[in-house]
């Protein structure tokens, strides 16, 4: 008994140290990520800035799906456009303050997330994911045939940027920038909190196991449920953030290109990363930026790294750090 007591002290010793280094680890990339928030503005261009934000967050509510979930959703771009649009819309009919167009999109993507999630969980795999790309393509066609209140292929345009709780003027890209930056840094921390809280590891080992998750008394489908909506909400949160940056929400929001995208930024950045979506999501907005002179071409780019990275480095590019210095990012 001394003796295995003896052998089992330094290996939980060993555990929790590399445990505290890791969580160090990511304590400082969250301040790295703010510090560099706070001078992006001044050495970058604030719009462009705000679209990879935008994305950034888009990309990290998807990959709370689906590398925590493991739940591949081909219709994430409901979410994102439904809120863009109900963000544009009370924004510019009904001359909502911003927090509040952002909030109301936020609360439509939620519970659009809650009745389509209810659907699509009672299958999985394949099945699953084919459900969320019809679902999404059903929102897509009632995008385009409400021109009332989508305004069908023109989108809404001129949307008011507004003042941030009356008082703030946002039509100062530099003034938004903030509330922008604000935005996606809570949205960050949201969700790393909730990969490492218990429902996160729940989450995972549904994901890893689910019959076994199940005998051991979890409610699977109560769990990727909670996880889909979550993913949802926080997908609508961008949604509705880029309508205000953009002043226009518009049928490429919800249509399923859009859905691929994510899923490319995702998987380039590294599957099942904190800080992936957000790597893959400045390389993926970065090549649409400066490449759009190239037209058509730019997709097969996007297609060629798509390849490059399953083929090479199949955990993605922070993936690839991960396993090079041996700790999860």
């Amino acid at each position: 008994m001394t003796d295995l007591a003896t052998s089992e002290a330094p290996a939980g010793a060993a555990l929790a140290e590399t445990d505290d280094g890791t969580a160090r680890l990511h304590r400082a990339i969250l301040i790295g990520i703010a510090a560099a928030l706070v001078v992006a503005p001044f050495v970058a261009y604030p719009v462009f800035v705000m679209k990879v934000l935008c994305f950034a967050l888009f990309a990290l509510a998807f990959n709370l799906l689906l590398g925590y979930g493991g739940l591949l959703s081909f219709g994430h771009a409901a979410y994102f456009g439904m809120a863009s649009y109900v963000c544009a819309y009370t924004a510019k009919n009904w001359g909502l303050t911003p927090e509040l167009a952002i909030l109301l999109g936020t609360a439509v993507a939620a519970g659009l997330g809650t009745v389509f999630g209810a659907l699509a969980i009672r299958r999985q795999g394949i099945y699953f994911a084919m459900i969320t790309l019809a679902l999404a393509q059903m929102v897509f066609f009632f995008s385009l045939q409400t021109p009332r209140f989508t305004g069908g292929e023109d989108g809404i345009q001129a949307v008011p940027r507004g003042k941030l709780l009356g008082l703030f003027d946002l039509a100062d890209d530099r003034a938004l920038y903030w509330l922008v930056a604000a935005i996606f840094m809570a949205g960050l921390l949201a969700i790393y909190r909730i990969i490492h809280s218990p429902f996160g590891q729940i989450c995972k080992a549904i994901r890893d196991n689910e019959p076994r998750a199940i005998s051991l008394g979890y409610r699977a489908n109560q769990y990727k449920l909670m996880v889909f909506v979550l993913s949802a909400a926080l997908a609508g949160l961008a949604g509705a953030t880029k309508a205000i940056v953009f002043q226009l929400a518009s049928l490429t929001d919800v249509y399923w290109t859009m859905s691929g995208e994510v899923v490319l930024m995702t998987l380039v950045g590294g599957l099942g990363t904190v800080f992936g979506p957000i790597v893959g999501a400045i390389v993926m907005v970065t090549m649409q930026n400066y490449l759009a002179t190239l037209g058509a071409w730019v997709t097969v780019i996007q297609g060629l790294i798509f390849v490059a990275c399953v083929l090479l480095f199949r955990e993605g590019i922070v993936g690839v750090i991960a396993k090079t210095i041996r700790k999860p990012l």
